[in-house]
């Protein structure tokens, strides 16, 4: 068995728990130097879905740069929490279960009496990783979420930052620093100027650093994702979803240095960051100084990281290449579709969208994909929940904007409009074109669904075409697929989104 591909097997039997498509659950339980955190997901598949998900701030590194040993107290508490862990997963039929320990573990002197430890008192089986590997495992993770992903990768635990370069999806360079907050914090480095240059003096010895200029950066890691949720707070952002939050370089460093100068009263009263007061403003001052040197054109925070990396990495190569996102949009339609298959519509739909280029048609494709989503609802809230679903879950390689067309797309999809208070945030987040776009996808969805009533095999005797000043929808001679005062409203509604003027006729009519 390649070592370099699994982390940890259990040896009990834990059952054989399935979810969707049969596949078995798989869980990562991750040590960190901060936190211990369990994560249940129900397949090893492109976009696993995460089941279950529990973090304990333990602090285990808190100590480690001192006195070299782990701290006591968060060795206590770690043990009870692998515990709980080791029995939840039993209890929950898990078919593998991976443990990973990072750099508190993998410092300290004595990490290996703790993992004995765990061994003894849970069954479980720990692996610790050396700097290398959680480097190229968080590097993976992000490729898991932003396939093609271009430039930097930054993991900032609590102990240790890793920095992976990246080109166009490939793994280059990599390091792990010992710039981690915990670690920072016990350096006895009490004044900013001297922990910069201490900070400066790691990052200036990268020769290869320089090659992120004018590229984006991706940060991994509680705190700085802490930083992310902090500036949303403080700028209002319609949308609070970690994953591909982009800001400029500038802005994103210079509110990072903001945050590094902020006394712990000030923070206390910043949403979002009571769990962190300790280690956010040494977490923004690596932040603020690594843009500083690497000087990045973009900040793209990643949701995902050596977890995720961890999964993506047993994956075949195949699985790997396959699209996150239109992974978990048709595993969406699977189990929500009511009849038919949704993948259907992307052709019918095809004939309104000329000169798209390939990521249009693959947002159009994940918009048909979740067409059908909403069918079960009450018919008063169909537009607001399905627009909601798509818009708050955690799909991976969506920016914030396709985000918002998705999300548009299905409310025209079930309102007929997209002008709605309920809509207010992600047309904001929209350009005018993609909002116009996302309304002409969800009325010719709309219009779709009503010709078919979900059965979407049927669309395949009908046509949708855009000709000349006319948008022509063309129904079979035999009747298979009615028209009606149903069909013509919505032909003319999505005619009028068209600038045209809207033809329903017979197969014969056209030929003729």
């Amino acid at each position: 068995m390649d070592d370099n591909r699994v982390i940890a097997s259990v040896t009990p039997s834990l059952g054989s728990g399935h979810d969707r498509h049969g596949a078995e659950r798989v869980a990562v339980i991750d040590i960190g130097s901060n936190s211990i955190r369990l994560v249940v997901y129900d397949g090893l598949t492109r976009s696993p879905m995460a089941l279950f998900n529990e973090k304990v701030l333990c602090g285990l590194g808190r100590g480690v740069e001192k006195a070299g040993t782990l701290n006591p107290d968060g060795v206590a508490q770690a043990l009870i929490a692998l515990e709980r862990f080791a029995s939840l997963t039993a209890g929950m039929e898990i078919a593998r279960l991976d443990v990973i320990a990072t750099a508190a573990v993998r410092d300290a002197k004595d990490g290996a009496a703790f993992v004995e430890a765990i061994e003894r008192r849970t069954g479980l089986t720990v692996r610790v990783i050396s700097g290398e590997e959680e480097a190229r495992l968080s590097a993976m993770g992000v490729l898991s979420g932003t396939p093609e992903a271009d430039g930097l990768v930054g993991d900032l635990g609590g102990g240790s930052l890793e920095l992976v370069g990246l080109n166009q999806g490939v793994i280059g360079e990599q390091v792990t620093l010992p710039l981690g907050p915990l670690r920072l914090m016990e350096t006895g480095v009490t004044r900013q100027n001297g922990l910069i240059r201490l900070i400066d003096q790691h990052l200036e010895s990268l020769p290869w650093l320089h090659k992120a200029k004018g590229r984006p950066f991706y940060p991994v890691g509680g705190s700085w994702r802490a930083i992310a949720k902090l500036h949303m707070e403080q700028t209002s952002a319609p949308l609070h979803i970690i994953h591909h939050y982009t800001l400029p370089a500038l802005e994103a460093r210079e509110f990072a240095a903001l945050m590094g100068r902020q006394s712990r009263s000030s923070l206390e009263k910043m949403a979002g960051s009571r769990r962190r007061l300790d280690t956010l403003p040494f977490a923004a001052l690596v932040f603020e100084r690594l843009l500083r040197v690497a000087q990045p054109s973009k900040v793209v925070f990643s949701a995902y990281g050596l977890r995720e990396g961890h999964l993506f990495s047993l994956l075949s190569p195949e699985g790997q290449r396959e699209d996150p996102l239109l992974a978990s949009a048709a595993d969406w339609a699977r189990r929500f579709v009511r009849m038919g298959d949704s993948s259907l519509l992307t052709d019918w739909t095809a004939g309104l969208f000329a000169g798209e280029d390939d990521n249009a048609i693959r947002l159009r494709h994940a918009a048909c994909l979740l067409s059908d989503i909403g069918w079960a609802e009450h018919p008063d809230y169909r537009a607001d929940h399905a627009f909601l679903r798509i818009l708050r879950y955690p799909f991976p390689a969506l920016d914030h904007d396709e985000r918002a067309f998705l999300a548009l797309s299905a409310y025209a999809r079930y309102a007929g409009t997209i002008d709605s208070p309920t809509t207010i945030g992600a047309r904001s987040l929209a350009s005018e074109g993609q909002g116009l776009r996302a309304l002409v996808l969800g009325l010719a969805l709309r219009l779709a669904h009503t010709l078919s009533g979900g059965a979407t095999g049927l669309l395949k005797r009908t046509s949708l075409k855009v000709s000349g000043e006319r948008l022509v929808l063309t129904l079979p001679e035999d009747g298979s697929v009615p028209s009606g005062e149903a069909v013509q409203r919505r032909v003319d509604a999505l005619a009028k989104a068209l600038n045209r003027k809207g033809d329903v006729q017979s197969a014969r009519a056209q030929a003729a």
